[in-house]
């Protein structure tokens, strides 16, 4: 199955060993497929690389148990190398996705093949510019945000005095407008965010701790995706 000709973002996990209480990763994983997430991505700043290996197929293996391995995407979050030791452990990995500070997507495109699915992250009015100006053959998907301030994410751009600067919908709408590629939003995302953020027509969200740090990882991801789909997209 070629994962790039049939990826799925409306419903995107970013998850790490240091976003669950504690809890397995894999378990989380199974509780976000089981209700309805479609796009996985493997993220930690404190894992080894032997260890965001392991995380990969203890993933690949939650996705061929529940036959989802042909429709939700399997990503590594900036780390070229485990996507490649990864496969060549035989662990079936779609992609990657990198920050604009990160190693290229083009680069990234040339190593992991014209099969890879590859998504590109940055703040929302760095990818305003990006867009109109870079060219964007190499990358499937844009990431954007921060919609709300997150402690999931320590880098977010910030103003004169410190504070985080967030992403209004109509900034997300005109991304969406001038988008070659489809585009999903995260940054403390919560349910009562999906309504409105899917009227700006984007292809939907991505979450951490809103699933991964919930007291109930399948109930929150089955509340996001019911929310979600039930939205109306402009």
């Amino acid at each position: 199955m070629n994962m790039r000709k049939n990826f799925d973002i409306s419903a995107y996990l970013v998850v790490g060993p240091e976003n669950t209480l504690g809890r397995p990763v894999a378990d989380v994983i199974r509780a976000a497929v089981e209700n309805g997430f479609t796009c996985l991505q493997i993220r930690s700043k404190t894992a080894s690389a032997r260890e965001l290996i392991a995380l990969c197929r203890e993933a690949a293996d939650v996705l061929r148990e529940l036959g989802k391995s042909d429709e939700v995407v399997l990503l590594v979050n900036d780390r070229l190398d485990v996507a490649l030791a990864a496969r060549e452990a035989g662990i079936k990995v779609d992609g990657i996705h990198v920050g604009q500070s990160d190693i290229p997507a083009a680069v990234c495109r040339k190593y992991l093949g014209e099969e890879a699915v590859i998504g590109l992250s940055a703040r929302t009015n760095e990818l305003l510019d990006y867009v109109r100006h870079a060219d964007t053959s190499a990358i499937d998907y844009f990431g954007a945000g921060p919609l709300h301030e997150t402690p999931t994410k320590k880098d977010c751009g910030r103003d004169a005095e410190g504070h985080v600067i967030t992403r209004s919908f109509a900034e997300l709408t005109e991304l969406h407008r001038i988008s070659p590629v489809p585009v999903v939003v995260g940054g403390g995302v919560k349910a009562r965010d999906l309504p409105a953020l899917r009227k700006t027509g984007v292809d939907g969200f991505f979450v951490v701790s809103a699933v991964a740090g919930a007291d109930d990882p399948a109930a929150a991801a089955r509340e996001l995706v019911k929310t979600w789909q039930s939205a109306t997209r402009s």
